[in-house]
């Protein structure tokens, strides 16, 4: 494939610009679709932990919130949506699907926010921090400050439902595997452009407390103006997916309209319960979920050890925030070049090739972070010469492994991801998705919570930072199995594809 995308375009254009031009008409709105769709990720992703971590509740609120909050949440709406996707047409189910998220991200900084006080559940949070045990006071300050939870449980969700169901479920049923060696790592440009736009807004609209009066809360006006431009962004959405629907899939050259007809008769009608069953026997759906899942439990375990350094070192939430918007803004120049010169040559060169690239990242820069952590008391009279503080440069090693780690993602892992369901029959592709990018990728992130939790619990410990030693060695061992799950679905994805290009073959001589 890589030689015959050379022998088509040229060896530049190949590698920069693998598309013809009557083809922009599909790239282009798909383009910006991801773009609005990762620029409300990346500001409800800042905001949330901004919520959290600033408040009394504290980074050690997370493996609470994201067992006990996020998971539970990413089941009933797994419930939900394999039910409506049986009684509903596609777009009716996009639409009923995201419309939920606008009008609770509308109502937070307009009603619940200016609230807050009086919505807390003091009473309940009194009475459970009598009776649990030391290490469960985040769950406790989660249940008073239900409110700030909430919001972080909807903004949890929109990445696993609008980023990787709606969007890539959308893209898969209208690009073919071919066209997706050419295509996907492009759309990812738009996710990652949109991490440059988002992060300077969000720093702009972060930053503004010293443009203001003491008086003013001015974390009040910062949550008006990003959760004002998160419903615009979603209006858009909405609009781009209603013209694709109209002018895209009616076209013959991206989707014949015998495939779409085809695709309605054998929609499949299976209740839930048989859905699970059936991705349960499947070795190649359990291998795409615990590749979902080990990298949830990487990503988390190394996140909510750098948030707690971040919380130390910015207590103020407009601060907190604004240090956020920098991060998704370099997080996303990183990605675009990753994705330029890195993630469409990956792809070309192999499935396999591409997918372990991801976690050999998190390897390195895992080590590297977690080392400094360990050893920065050791370190700190050399870093006090430097004119620095430990706590700083522990924000600034977690900030250069997470933007490192997400960038790979972005660029490699998501792709190879979502190629990997091409080759599904239907059935697989909607309940399976559903299934994985909703309920594995929480379990992953609620996995790597619930590893958190048993140890501030059963080590009696009030910070991270007293279990981090444990963190690492865990770690590491979810990265090697995430290695050799890798080497088994790349042979099963060559298989596949082999099968279904035999089948195709012969339709189209005739």
């Amino acid at each position: 494939m890589a030689d015959d995308t050379k022998k088509e375009f040229g060896k530049w254009r190949a590698f920069f610009w693998p598309v013809h031009g009557f083809e922009l008409k599909k790239i282009l709105p798909m383009f910006l679709m991801f773009f609005f769709i990762s620029f409300n990720y990346t500001v409800l992703r800042d905001t949330k932990d901004t919520l959290v971590v600033t408040s009394k509740a504290g980074a050690e609120a997370i493996p609470f919130l994201k067992f006990w909050g996020v998971l539970p949440a990413a089941i009933l709406f797994m419930l939900i949506y394999s039910k409506l996707s049986n009684a509903l047409s596609k777009p009716g189910l996009f639409y009923s699907t995201i419309v939920p998220f606008l009008v609770f991200f509308a109502l937070f900084p307009t009603v619940i926010y200016p609230n807050r006080e009086a919505l807390q559940m003091d009473t309940l949070a009194n009475w459970l921090g009598g009776i649990l045990p030391l290490g469960a006071n985040g769950f406790v300050e989660s249940i008073r400050g239900w409110h700030y939870s909430l919001f972080y449980i909807f903004s949890e969700l929109w990445g696993s439902v609008a980023l990787s169901l709606l969007f890539w479920g959308f893209a898969n049923d209208i690009t073919k595997i071919a066209e997706a060696k050419r295509f996907y790592a492009l759309f990812g440009l738009g996710a990652n452009v949109a991490l440059v736009f988002s992060g300077e807004a969000i720093y702009r609209t972060s930053n503004i407390r010293k443009f203001l009066p003491p008086e003013i809360d001015a974390w009040q006006i910062s949550l008006n103006y990003l959760m004002g431009m998160i419903v615009v962004a979603g209006i858009a959405i909405i609009a781009i997916y209603y013209w694709i629907n109209k002018n895209v899939l009616t076209d013959p050259r991206f989707f014949k309209p015998e495939e779409i007809k085809s695709v309605k008769k054998e929609k499949p009608k299976m209740s839930v319960s048989d859905s699970l069953l059936y991705l349960v026997k499947s070795p190649y759906i359990l291998c795409l979920a615990l590749l979902v899942i080990s990298y949830g439990i990487s990503i988390n375990i190394v996140e909510v050890t750098w948030k707690k350094q971040l919380g130390l070192q910015f207590p103020n939430p407009n601060d907190y925030n604004s240090f956020m918007g920098r991060f998704s803004q370099t997080t996303g120049i990183v990605t675009v070049f990753m994705l330029l010169f890195v993630g469409g040559n990956c792809l070309r060169r192999g499935w396999g090739f591409a997918a372990m690239i991801t976690p050999i990242v998190l390897l390195i820069t895992g080590t590297a972070f977690f080392a400094f952590v360990l050893g920065r008391d050791w370190l700190a009279p050399t870093i006090m010469a430097l004119g620095t503080t430990p706590l700083w440069l522990a924000v600034i090693f977690g900030a250069s492994q997470n933007i490192m780690s997400k960038s790979s993602k972005y660029s490699l892992f998501d792709p190879t991801k979502e190629m990997a369901y091409i080759p599904l029959d239907q059935e697989s592709k909607v309940k399976g998705k559903a299934a994985i990018d909703v309920v594995g990728a929480r379990l992953g992130k609620s996995g790597g919570s619930l590893i958190q939790q048993a140890l501030l619990i059963g080590c009696g410990a009030t910070s991270l930072l007293q279990i981090t030693p444990y963190l690492a060695v865990i770690l590491f061992g979810i990265i090697a199995m995430w290695i050799a799950v890798v080497k088994v679905l790349d042979k099963k994805f060559a298989d596949l594809t082999a099968e279904k290009e035999v089948v195709v073959a012969p339709k189209t001589v005739v």
